[in-house]
């Protein structure tokens, strides 16, 4: 047995990775914890290189060429297994060599692997108090993640709240100022409409403000329905409505839509059996008509626009066009 000086347990308990050789090379000791990763019976008697390959140094293939490099750092792997090993050989009693291996930065996967505990480690070692704190530290890092993407979700919904007008679900007025200058920045052509609800005051008088609010959430639904995915509706007031319309600059299309919304709107509103029935006055106005569109003034022309309507009779829409050229109604 090498060491002479030291028991087999005394050695198994300082080096549980040791592997002793004889003076012919042949493997008579081995640790209790490398004899867990043979798995299988302990190759005793074996010589050592037809177990273990040394990759570094190269040219390790002789046990006269293992004791020249005593003492230096060895890079060793069990033959056909994945295990790989650092080590470190010094000769021993007899003409033998001690070799005490580690696992160098595999570690954590050798733990894992082999399911080893503190118990398969020297006292002294310090590995699986490492592994701990790595594992501690993924852990942690794990947590921070989940709470950063939770914080994150959370600055997302209240952004989105931000934005939303809670009543019908649209783009609210904080919206709309974001979206229209953004818009404009882009330099698309696109179509804006500014709807006022008729008689919209004579349902909350009559029927109370759950009628309204009724009526205001099937107005955002026909709203929708009857513009694209792309488009923007917002509800900016009480009963007031703008829509924004990218890449739509054709008047004659503005119109059809236009109709289409009043003509849907002014359908019967059912609330608790008494239909509520209200119309839509309609304002609009187009990117192109500027020479440098800005967001205040299509909003107060769309606004002219649509008190136009109102003054023509409600249900109606009219188109604002530079004073000049007057206006045309849908």
């Amino acid at each position: 047995m090498p060491g002479a000086s030291l028991s087999r347990a005394a050695l198994s308990q300082l080096m549980p990775m040791h592997v002793g050789l004889d003076a012919a090379g042949l493997i008579n000791s081995v640790g209790p914890t490398l004899a867990k990763l043979i798995e299988g019976p302990v190759p005793f008697k074996v010589p050592f290189l037809k177990v273990f390959e040394v990759r570094r140094p190269a040219g390790i293939t002789s046990m006269e060429a293992l004791r020249v490099r005593a003492g230096a750092r060895l890079h060793l792997n069990l033959r056909g297994k994945g295990d790989a090993f650092r080590g470190l050989a010094v000769p021993s009693s007899g003409g033998g060599i001690l070799l005490n291996l580690s696992f160098g930065i595999r570690l954590i996967d050798a733990v894992r692997q082999h399911a080893l505990t503190d118990a398969d480690f020297a006292a002294t070692d310090m590995a699986v108090e490492m592994l701990y704190l790595v594992e501690v530290k993924q852990a942690v890092m794990t947590e921070l993640r989940r709470l950063n993407l939770s914080l994150l979700g959370a600055k997302t919904t209240a952004e989105e709240q931000a934005l939303t007008d809670t009543l019908t679900g649209l783009r609210n007025r904080r919206a709309l100022e974001v979206a229209l200058p953004a818009l404009i920045g882009q330099g698309l052509a696109f179509g804006l409409m500014h709807i006022d609800l008729d008689y919209f005051k004579q349902v909350n008088d009559t029927l109370g403000h759950a009628a309204g609010d009724v009526v205001l959430r099937e107005v955002a639904k026909a709203l929708v329905e009857e513009t694209r995915a792309s488009d923007m509706v917002a509800r900016v007031g009480g009963d007031e409505f703008v829509v924004l319309l990218p890449g739509l600059s054709d008047a004659a299309r503005l119109k059809q839509i236009a109709r289409r919304m009043i003509d849907r709107l002014t359908q019967p509103i059912d609330f608790e059996g008494v239909p509520c029935r209200i119309s839509a006055s309609i304002g609009l106005t187009i990117s192109t008509l500027y020479d440098q569109p800005d967001g205040e003034r299509m909003l107060s022309d769309a606004d002219a626009a649509l008190y136009a309507s109102k003054r023509a009779g409600r249900a109606q829409a009219r188109f604002h066009q530079p004073a000049r050229e007057g206006t045309l109604s849908a």
